[in-house]
């Protein structure tokens, strides 16, 4: 077995975590042991009997019109219908990537795939994925709880896979996207697919990123690899299996794919017409499963919305607006999960009892089996056991999270395992008709995963919380997490929260209520740039809530700077937005550190323009680029000359800042601040420079000739058509975000990637530039008016998967040509007046 585990600070050992045992119970702290009471069931929320969930007849019937840039306007009389309408629309456009999802979530990637991500390499992607969404039981789950679900659930998911499935048969396997087509894992869904499906979404922040640690996961002695079940053809049980099994098992990341956004709520006093308005803004990736689509609902007398959402959410709306209220959310810097270590009965020699306040308590072993394609037709079934307990999975990561060195094990528990209410709290926010019924929403429902929500009303009203499903710790535990060196240390190191598990003290029952969630109403302004809650509103800072929601006194990235910035310049002399200038704000593709920082920047590097400066055993001179930064108009904009210089600083400035003056909570938007001007950061100019000789690029280029986006092929090649693409960056502090990753965008379609020169920046010498594949995607500004909302946005990607779609790309050159917004037809005479297409589509059989 080849494991490599990594950690960014430091490595953290056994002995580093061996705080059940010594830093929580007994001889050093003392805690008083609080049991958390059992929780009364919560009563099911019953919903409004006048939404109309099912068709009295059963015959499921929608309208739909397509405006321009493939945007569908779905009317029906119910929910059921409606979601038909939205799933068939939906399938033209990102058909492969739902099915590509479904048989991620229902452990059949091995079956159809094989074993390894990367064939031949043994890194046993697929079987990892497989055993380890077996070992969560979402497909159990979703099977024995179907039936529970709502009616207004069960109604959308019912209809939403009728309508998939109704384009995949109307079309021909043959006949849809290339990237899956006539593919034998394309084939009609249910329900039960798609609420698995729905499960395993709400575990990305937690424990679907420990399937590589529950993989490993055995007691001492035990192969925690698996075995043929049976012998495959021409080879006996005790030989070896036809591919190696090598994974690479590391301490997960919270936030692997980096996912971020901008988000504001401005209320009546921060408004030219004193009514709400909502900037949405999500950073997250241009390719795989966390695509935005965009559509247009309507159930007359009902339901009113438009807005974008992530693949295969049935109906609702994920982000968006109603004639009432308008909202977004961004990626909280909340907790989802513990970790807890257990304390093994060492009585026990299989290891496979532990102990919770004095009485033992089994790890439960469970064998698992999956099919595995090994040849063209053939596979072969696999078994492995897995092992769960009170807590949840048992975990395993070599070197930090061992199962027996010094009496310890760990598992997983993630509050969102099982999440049942996604659908029906998204839904509750669709059906909002005011502000108080928005936040009802929340009360009632605790299916916002892992999001902070900002949300304007149209008389003017602004809310957020961050009601991300959070575990509800006891005080205890919350004091320990406070005061406890030991259990403080390891956050930091691991990066999530680790407790004692040989107390039920340190245990939690349910998520965080709505009464503790942090907070804020008024009629002024929200705001969230992926910073924690503290200054969503910064004249009135949160604080006294759980410290799983985040930080607070804690210096803030530049991107909430460059926000809190905007919000305090960019609405002109009345100190009131208008539509414009929040747009204008936007895609200014002004950077915070260019702003801070330029003037002294430009001044070292001309003091320093004739050195001869070693650069790993290269030679360098700053001459030209002190050259091009000197043009540059200190914006990411296309034709913004040296911007990429700037960028490339900016990069090495971040692993070794050289602030002037350090970070002082009681100016927090104004420190860290001014540039050092010492060797290190003239070494940090000349590796930019070296960086952009290396890659090929001239110093004196445009933004836009270094920084594209580039489609792939159906067979994940390059497409070979770069459009220019303006738009910053986090490292300089931009608002207007995007970025490039090479890393596995939770689908298996093919695509192609460029690789980075070194870690340390994004720049590819294969590309010569920023292959860009991530940051701003479903954007959008709504505001009320006397006469209802008046909205503008872009999917930056556009709203097609398929590569031979006019709509794979339409959207994405009217952003390149000039970054802009484009009108959102709401109203039905906008409707009428922009049609492009139209159909209706039935269940019933047809004569």
């Amino acid at each position: 077995m080849k494991v490599h585990c990594s950690l960014v600070k430091q490595t953290l050992t056994v002995a580093a975590v061996a705080i059940g045992l010594t830093g929580c119970g007994g001889g050093g702290d003392k805690f008083e042991v609080i049991k958390p009471a059992p929780l009364a069931p919560r009563p099911p929320v019953v919903a409004p009997p006048i939404l109309p969930a099912f068709g009295s007849d059963g015959v499921l019937q929608a309208n739909i019109r397509w405006t321009d840039y493939g945007v569908p306007h779905v009317t029906a009389d119910n929910l059921e219908s409606m979601s038909f309408g939205v799933g068939y629309a939906f399938a033209q456009d990102n058909l492969c990537i739902l099915a590509d999802q479904i048989i991620k979530y229902n452990s059949e990637r091995s079956k159809y795939l094989g074993p390894d991500r990367n064939p031949g390499t043994g890194d046993s992607a697929h079987l990892i994925n497989d055993f380890g969404f077996l070992t969560l039981g979402i497909r159990e789950l979703a099977e024995q709880n179907l039936a529970t679900l709502s009616a207004n659930s069960r109604a959308m998911l019912s209809g939403y896979t009728k309508g998939f499935n109704r384009y995949l048969n109307e079309t021909g396997a043959a006949n849809i996207d290339p990237s899956c087509a006539n593919q034998p894992w394309v084939q009609d869904i249910d329900s039960t697919d798609l609420l698995t499906y729905s499960m395993g979404v709400a575990l990305l922040p937690g424990a679907a990123n420990f399937l590589g640690p529950m993989f490993i996961a055995a007691p001492p002695g035990e192969n925690p690899f698996p075995t043929p079940v049976a012998a495959a053809p021409g080879m006996s049980l005790e030989q070896e299996l036809p591919f190696k099994i090598e994974p690479t098992i590391a301490t997960p990341e919270r936030n692997p794919l980096d996912m971020g956004s901008n988000g504001w709520g401005l209320g009546s006093d921060k408004t030219e017409n004193g009514m709400g308005m909502v900037l949405g803004n999500p950073h997250f990736p241009h390719t795989g499963n966390l695509r935005f689509w965009q559509f247009h609902t309507t159930i007359p007398g009902y339901l009113n919305v438009m807005g974008g959402s992530l693949m295969g959410l049935p109906g609702a709306v994920n982000i968006g607006f109603n004639e009432n209220v308008a909202w977004t959310h961004t990626f909280s810097t909340a907790e989802h999960f513990v970790v807890y270590q257990l304390q093994l009965d060492a009585t026990d020699a299989t290891n496979l009892t532990h102990s919770v306040d004095g009485s033992k308590r089994t790890i439960y072993k469970k064998e698992l089996m999956i099919d595995v394609a090994v040849a063209p037709g053939q596979t072969i079934k696999l078994k492995k056991n897995t092992y769960t307990t009170n807590y949840g999975p048992m975990i395993v990561v070599p070197g930090n999270f061992e199962w027996g060195a010094g009496g310890s094990a760990f598992a997983i528990k993630d509050a969102n395992l099982p999440n049942y209410d996604v659908l029906d709290h998204w839904l509750a926010m669709n059906l909002a008709t005011d502000m108080t019924e928005f936040k009802q929403a929340f009360k009632d429902y605790d299916g916002v995963i892992f999001n902070n929500t900002m949300a304007a009303s149209k008389s003017g009203e602004v809310f957020y919380i961050d009601d991300s499903t959070v575990p509800g710790l006891t005080a205890t535990a919350l004091n320990a997490l406070a005061t406890n060196p030991a259990l403080i240390q390891i956050k930091q190191v691991a990066g999530f929260t680790v407790l004692p598990g040989f107390t039920s003290a340190f245990d939690f029952n349910a998520p965080v209520p709505y009464a503790n969630a942090p907070k804020y109403e008024g009629t002024d302004y929200v705001q969230n740039s992926n910073d924690s809650f503290w200054l969503t509103n910064f004249e009135n800072p949160i604080t006294g809530v759980s410290p799983l929601y985040g930080q607070v006194g804690n210096e803030q990235s530049l991107r909430s700077r460059m926000a809190h910035k905007l919000l305090a310049n960019a609405s002109g002399s009345d100190g009131k937005f208008n539509m414009v200038e929040v747009e204008e704000a936007l895609l200014s593709n002004r950077n915070y550190l260019s702003e801070a920082i330029l003037p002294e920047l430009l001044s070292i590097c001309q003091a320093n323009r004739e050195n001869d400066i070693d650069v790993s055993g290269r030679t360098i001179n700053l001459g030209e680029g002190c050259d091009a930064l000197t043009v540059w108009d200190s914006t990411m904009n296309i034709d913004s000359v040296g911007a990429h210089v700037f960028r490339e600083f900016a990069f090495q400035f971040r692993r070794n800042p050289q602030w002037a003056v350090a970070y002082d909570v009681s100016d927090v938007l104004n420190t860290p601040r001014g540039l050092v001007d010492n060797s290190v950061t003239v070494m940090q100019l000349a590796t930019a420079v070296d960086k952009i000789e290396r890659a090929g690029i001239a110093l004196d280029a445009t933004l836009g000739e270094v920084q594209f986006v580039e489609k792939s092929t159906a067979a994940g090649l390059p497409s070979g058509e770069r459009l220019p693409w303006g738009g910053a960056n986090n490292v300089e502090g931009g608002f207007n975000v995007f970025s490039t990753s090479t890393s596995n965008n939770g689908t298996e379609l093919p695509r192609h990637t460029y690789p980075a020169m070194d870690n340390s920046s994004i720049l590819s010498a294969d590309a010569q530039g920023y292959h860009i594949t991530s940051g701003s995607s479903w954007i959008f500004i709504a505001n009320f008016t006397e006469d209802g909302p008046v909205a503008r946005g872009l999917l930056t990607y556009s709203q097609s998967h398929n590569p031979g779609s006019e709509q794979s790309d339409d959207q994405t050159k009217l952003y390149s040509l000039q970054p802009q917004l484009r009108p959102l037809y709401f109203t039905e005479a906008d409707i009428a007046a922009n049609l492009v297409k139209e159909v209706n589509i039935t269940s019933a059989v047809q004569e």
